[in-house]
């Protein structure tokens, strides 16, 4: 295994911003370009990470110490040096309003992990193994609970295992985003602006609905909906809605099942060849993948041309999903992907009109509703 190589995948930040005759607006600028560069390269330089940790010939007694200096300093106590300067670099800039306070808690969090300190469970199982001495590290099954599983170029494959190097791939995803999210937000909004944006935690639901490939065309829809008029009376959002998941599966794993309805009160009684999906209020108990989805959600509200907020080209699904998306992993929301991840898009005026309302699932501090 090339060592160089290892490390040098990963886009460290490289003192862009330390230039002098840098604005503090320009420096921060520089930040954000850095940070949208190390998003495209960090995930992959991970997943290299997690194979070498897996490749049981790199592992024997005679490497351990070699592949300790590799791990704990040239990528590890690398990533918290740079993660301490970043900080440090952050809390020079004025005005303060100029940062997004966000980011901090994502550093933070970041820095936290580097120092063997993730959250209760596995990934805090495998960090104190890995800090506690690096004599276990030729055990497989030691190297496996820090490896986890490789997640691909945008980091959303599907893993049986995550590891304590998925954490941190996720924490450093969280730094980047918090850097560059806000103003490629700003820049994906041609032709429609966002005129509202809300966090919403609501007690438990239930939505009730219908799909299938007849159901594109617009009359047939219509008529399949019009079976929900008899349970007006349970309703508990306005609307019809399209709610879109994969029953808690990644993306890469699970098809995308695209469901017509309503959403209405816990209990609702279901018609007769109608579906359901219950959402209860908290993640606390909400089981295993899939669901019942959880009633916490972004609530997005677009105005402006209708053609350019449904864009695709250039998104990665279309520009009302990428700006709610992007707004939340800006202000640094957590996203239940993919266990508990569902979007929906809304339409105030019934399933044939048009919609420019966005939910998407979070994960939201707080009280439960």
């Amino acid at each position: 295994m090339d060592m160089k190589k290892l490390t040098a995948d990963f886009c460290w930040e490289n003192g862009a911003w330390q230039d002098r005759s840098l604005t503090d607006e320009e420096k921060y600028r520089k930040m954000g370009e850095w940070a949208l560069r190390a998003r495209g390269a960090n995930p992959l330089a991970f997943d290299a990470v997690s194979a070498w940790l897996l490749e049981d010939a790199q592992w024997g007694p005679e490497e351990l110490e070699k592949n300790r200096e590799a791990l704990m300093q040239g990528i590890i106590g690398r990533f918290r040096e740079q993660t301490a300067r970043l900080r440090a670099d952050l809390e020079t800039l004025e005005p303060k309003e100029l940062v997004n306070p966000a980011v901090y808690g994502a550093l933070e969090r970041f820095a936290d992990a580097l120092a063997g300190r993730p959250p209760e469970g596995q990934q805090r199982e495998a960090a104190e193994l890995l800090f506690s001495g690096f004599a276990r590290m030729g055990e497989r099954q030691v190297r496996e609970k820090i490896a986890g599983g490789r997640t691909g170029a945008y980091g959303t494959d599907t893993v049986e295992s995550f590891g304590y190097l998925n954490y941190l791939k996720n924490c450093d995803a969280e730094v980047q985003w918090t850097l560059f999210m806000p103003e490629l937000v700003k820049r994906q909004q041609a032709g429609f602006t966002l005129a509202d944006f809300s966090y919403r935690k609501l007690p438990a639901l239930r939505f009730v609905g219908f799909e299938g490939e007849a159901y594109r065309e617009k009359e047939a829809r219509q008529n399949k909906m019009a079976e929900l008029d008899a349970l007006e009376g349970y309703r508990a959002l306005p609307g019809d809605i399209l709610l879109m998941h994969h029953y808690g599966k990644g993306v890469d794993a699970g098809p995308w099942h695209g469901v017509w309805g309503r959403f209405f009160q816990a209990g609702t009684p279901v018609p007769e060849g109608l579906l359901s999906f219950d959402f209860v209020a908290s993640f606390t108990g909400a089981g295993q993948s899939g669901p019942p989805y959880v009633a916490q959600f972004a609530h997005a509200v677009f105005s402006g041309d209708r053609e350019a907020m449904h864009a695709r080209e250039g998104f990665d699904s279309d520009a009302m999903y990428d700006v709610t998306r992007n707004v939340m992993l800006g202000q640094d929301v957590p996203i239940p992907y993919p266990e508990k991840y569902w979007t929906a898009e809304v339409f105030p005026q019934g399933c044939s009109g048009e919609s420019a309302e966005y939910f998407f699932s979070a994960v939201l501090e707080g009280e439960e509703a």
